[in-house]
């Protein structure tokens, strides 16, 4: 049988921006094609991204409390012993599972998938290099830009893909190193540090800026500060790797802080320092579709349609923080638009995580953002402390931390760090979403003992301010 040629929409990537948008597309009758370059569908997020760094971080947490924490339960587990190939294998079967899925839910819903590098010759108009002598030709109405991210390289720290890495080959190291070295504190360096934290490595994070993940609220960010160096993590702030190199199975890097500079040696360094959008290839420039001169992140319009007429762009490649659900949410948007519907994406209400332990998730705006802007605001905040559920579970570290408008009391934003804050901000989202105050959160009815009671404690401070606030 022939392979089709024809299709209402063709899109380029297979991630959680890609895949999510042809799902849509199908369900509004569009004829759609995928085309991935990766013998894998799921791009980045499936499968050296989003879900292989959370499998790896949920083996190494149980690692560690059968390892240190059993004994206070009363479990009795004797000598623990680490399996780093088990691990790795675990964490390959549930990237195999998952990207597979990806496969059955597009072929479940007749998209065509094509794997191939795509190179987008003219407006309509597909080339995909499948390997074979003469390249198939594709022609759509629509075309969809769904290509992601790549790590950025830093001049004196290329990777090599064994000593000097990026967080693919972090996510696969056939041993524990004995000393890790992460540039960077973002969120991507703090998990990863957090795996091999966990799993017996000394880990040094050196970071340019004053404070690690500098995205975060600063009272959430300087607690998560204290949590991570007491579970054994070095941070060396206002410091740069000016260069590394490589020495048998050593790396010997120079560490420079203002003018003073000093050298220290790793087993592997973890160059962490951000992401680009991966445009190669994809006929970007040749086509003359504008992109930011300084991020190369291309733009797009409200529909998410570039400066060429029927090509879209969504994901990593666009404007905005670089999240797997962010891309997803732009692809729904992005195919609804195409299809002369009202897609869009509120991005005052994308939440944003970070899977150390205790976890750290936010929604809207950090209380800096607030005074910045002159807003009136009121703050309450509660402690995981005093929470019945996290006492049971001996995780009281943290906080959850509700910022709400002085005189209308509207919330702003939600700030939390603790344990399974990556799943309470959901309904944080939500109360954003709908225009929530906090006194909606206070008199709504949480189940007891839970969580979730903090945010509840959280929102009922917060009305203390706001019914004396002027």
């Amino acid at each position: 049988m022939a392979q089709e040629t024809q299709f209402d929409l063709v899109i380029i990537g297979s991630g959680p921006g890609g895949y999510v948008a042809a799902v849509r597309a199908a369900q509004l009758d569009l004829k759609t094609a995928v085309v991935e370059k990766s013998s894998r569908l799921g791009g980045v997020c499936l499968n050296v991204g989003c879900i292989p760094s959370k499998a790896m971080l949920d083996a190494s947490e149980y690692f560690h409390l059968a390892k240190d924490r059993f004994a206070e339960y009363g479990i009795k587990t004797g000598t623990v012993a680490l399996d780093l190939p088990a691990m790795l294998a675990r964490k390959d079967k549930v990237v195999e599972d998952l990207t597979e899925n990806v496969r059955k839910l597009l072929e479940g819903n007749n998209i065509e998938i094509i794997h191939g590098s795509a190179t987008v010759t003219a407006p309509g108009t597909v080339e995909v290099d499948t390997g074979k002598k003469k390249k198939l030709a594709l022609s759509a109405k629509n075309i969809l830009l769904a290509t992601g991210s790549e790590p950025i390289e830093v001049k004196g720290l290329e990777f090599d893909g064994e000593r000097i890495v990026s967080s693919t080959e972090a996510l696969s190291f056939d041993s524990v190193p004995e000393h890790l070295g992460i540039v960077g504190g973002g969120y991507i360096g703090l998990e990863l540090g957090s795996v091999w934290n966990r799993l017996g490595s000394k880990v040094t994070v050196i970071e340019m800026l004053p404070k690690i993940a500098a995205g975060l609220d600063g009272q959430v960010g300087r607690t998560l500060d204290r949590i991570l160096k007491r579970q054994g993590m070095e941070f060396r702030l206002g410091t740069k790797v000016a260069k590394a190199t490589v020495s048998g199975k050593k790396v010997k890097a120079v560490l420079q802080k203002g003018d003073d500079s000093e050298e220290m040696t790793f087993d592997r360094l973890l160059v962490s320092i951000g992401r680009r959008p991966l445009t190669r290839g994809l006929g970007v420039d040749t086509l003359g579709i504008e992109t930011d001169a300084k991020t190369g992140q291309i733009l797009v319009d409200e529909t998410y349609q570039t400066s060429v007429a029927g090509i879209y762009a969504i994901g990593d490649l666009v404007p905005g923080p670089m999240l797997a659900h962010k891309a997803s949410a732009e692809g729904t948007a992005a195919v609804e638009c195409m299809a002369g519907r009202a897609g869009e994406v509120n991005y005052d209400t994308i939440p944003a995580v970070v899977y150390t332990w205790p976890e750290v998730a936010s929604v809207g705006l950090t209380e800096e953002q607030v005074r910045e802007r002159e807003i009136p605001y009121c703050v309450g905040s509660f402690p995981f402390s005093g929470a019945g559920r996290a006492r049971c579970m001996g995780e009281t570290d943290g906080f959850v931390k509700l910022i709400s408008h002085g005189k209308t009391d509207r919330i702003l934003g939600v700030h939390i760090i603790g344990p399974r804050a990556a799943d309470m901000i959901a309904e944080c989202v939500l109360a954003l979403e709908f225009g929530a105050s906090s006194e909606d959160i206070s008199r709504t009815i949480h189940g007891h003992p839970t969580f979730s009671e903090a945010l509840m404690e959280a929102a009922m401070n917060v009305r203390k301010c706001s019914i004396y606030a002027s």
